[in-house]
């Protein structure tokens, strides 16, 4: 089935957010670590933020409604805003019938907080609670989601509604703005299909220095499709547009909470003003036409509202836009429909935001090799890393202290999003062009590319790497870290 013959929807989504400081710029000295704790007893003294793990109705449009399970009675769930290095204690209350867990995306925090399994994290019981306490950091734009297996049922993990914006904020504000709006990518209504992942934004000419030399047969297995996309609960035109006056400044911070799609967005005649990557400043802040965010990246942008109309801030792909992913803008004294205008240049390139050199090489490097087992029509395909699905016992051992490039070869005609746990790596090859200074947690491996990235092992315990597509992910896509 192709999903661009059902998804006829129509129109806005309105993602707003009231006008707070945003206060991305890092701190250069980490501050120490903290005691860190996930408690499942009686608490006497109330925490800092609850979360409610239940079950939802979220309203895309007046007429479409869908239910889910979400936090705090909505999707996406409360915006938790703390300040860096100031210790935190969220209570998580589980009102469903299976274990769940909450994973803290982009934080430095230990594993048994990490919110993972595979790290050691306790569950939250059915119908039980616990309390999760560390110290939040680095400051920047993190989240925060629901780190559950899927496998074949697509009413857990990140299929679901359970995801939030997590903010740090630093205590330095990296310059003015009227406006700021935190904005998430979301698909809705999964369903199963023998389809590629839609492609109707790569670049044909694009290098792929792992494309092998003779490719694997058989036929490709199932992929998550899903019938409608929206921004934040709403579809486009389901909700209050974006209300903006000509010469403000307004500052976006974009999330893809997508459970497995890579996507692009843009605004017609405007310019988003990119300024960190992850939540992480970027060394050569840069105006782009199109952002590209993969599940689990953030950006964070300005943009000045310098074209007076009503404009739609959505998907650069007709399918998507078509199916809801999408808000719209409106200028103030403007009247009429919203106008949409395919951008021209839809490019991509992280070094645009980095420095045009790489760091020198260190000595120790990490080859790891992501390869497809095709499912066939009836089946789902599944993944390994150098030739291994999970778990990879003590196949990947850190030392403490030590620097390591990795080196991350994808043979596979996927574009795969790649996330490493409580740690940061540095960019410092995409293609074959060098890089530097662009730190992140996730990164959008190419189909047959390479990227290589530098990772400081300064986070002792169990660590996840996984692709942060969820189908990927559970059928073989991840592997753990140990420090030696």
């Amino acid at each position: 089935m192709d999903r661009r013959n059902f998804v006829k929807l129509g129109c806005a989504v309105a993602a707003g957010a009231g006008v707070s400081r945003l206060l991305t710029a890092q701190t250069q000295q980490m501050p120490p670590m903290q005691p860190t704790q996930v408690s499942g007893a009686p608490e006497t003294t109330p925490a800092d933020f609850t979360l409610q793990i239940a079950p939802i109705l979220v309203e895309l449009a007046p007429s479409r409604a869908i239910s889910t399970v979400g936090y705090s009675g909505k999707s996406p769930g409360p915006l938790i805003r703390v300040r860096e290095g100031k210790p935190v204690s969220i209570d998580v209350i589980n009102d469903t019938d299976v274990p769940e867990l909450v994973h803290w995306h982009g934080q430095l925090i230990p594993s048994e907080v990490d919110g993972s399994e595979e790290e050691g994290t306790p569950m939250v019981p059915p119908h039980g609670r616990r309390r999760y306490r560390f110290t939040p950091r680095p400051a920047g734009s993190r989240w925060y989601h629901t780190h559950t297996m899927a496998g074949s049922d697509l009413h857990r993990g990140t299929y679901t509604g359970q995801y939030g914006f997590f903010y740090i904020d630093s205590g330095n504000d990296p310059g003015k703005y009227d406006q700021e709006h935190f904005l998430a990518l979301r698909d809705w209504e999964p369903f199963f299909a023998n389809e590629d992942e839609d492609d109707e934004d790569e670049d044909p000419n694009a290098p792929m220095p792992e494309k092998p030399a003779r490719m694997r047969g058989g036929a490709n297995g199932h992929e998550a499709v899903y019938r409608i996309v929206s921004i934040n609960d709403k579809l486009l035109g389901g909700g209050e547009p974006i209300r903006v006056k000509q010469g403000q400044r307004v500052l976006f911070h974009f999330l893809n909470a997508s459970a497995t799609s890579n996507r692009r967005v843009a605004m017609t005649g405007h310019k988003f003003e990119v300024v960190a990557l992850d939540g992480n400043p970027v060394p050569s802040p840069k105006p782009v036409d199109v952002l590209a965010l993969g599940p689990g990246e953030r950006v964070d942008a300005f943009m000045t509202m310098n074209r007076p109309g009503i404009w739609v801030l959505g998907a650069v792909a007709d399918a998507d836009r078509n199916a809801g992913m999408g808000v719209m803008v409106e200028y103030e004294n403007q009247k009429g429909e919203p106008q949409w205008l395919r951008p021209a240049n839809r490019t991509w390139d992280y070094t645009a935001f980095g420095h045009p050199t790489s760091p020198p090489a260190p000595a120790d490097t990490i080859d790891m090799i992501f390869e497809k087992i095709a499912g066939g029509q009836n089946g789902f395909n599944h993944w390994t890393v150098n030739g291994k699905e999970y778990p990879h016992d003590n196949e990947f051992v850190l030392r403490q202290g030590t620097r390591y490039r990795m080196v991350f070869r994808n043979r596979t005609d996927d574009a795969h999003p790649v996330h490493i746990h409580r740690h940061l790596f540095e960019l410092v090859d995409i293609n074959g062009k060098p890089t530097g200074g662009i730190m992140k947690d996730t990164v959008i491996v190419p189909m047959y590319g390479r990227v290589a990235v530098d990772l400081v092992a300064d986070q002792p315990g169990l660590t996840l790497f996984h692709c942060h597509n969820q189908l990927h992910m559970d059928f073989g896509f991840k592997a753990l870290f140990r420090y030696a």
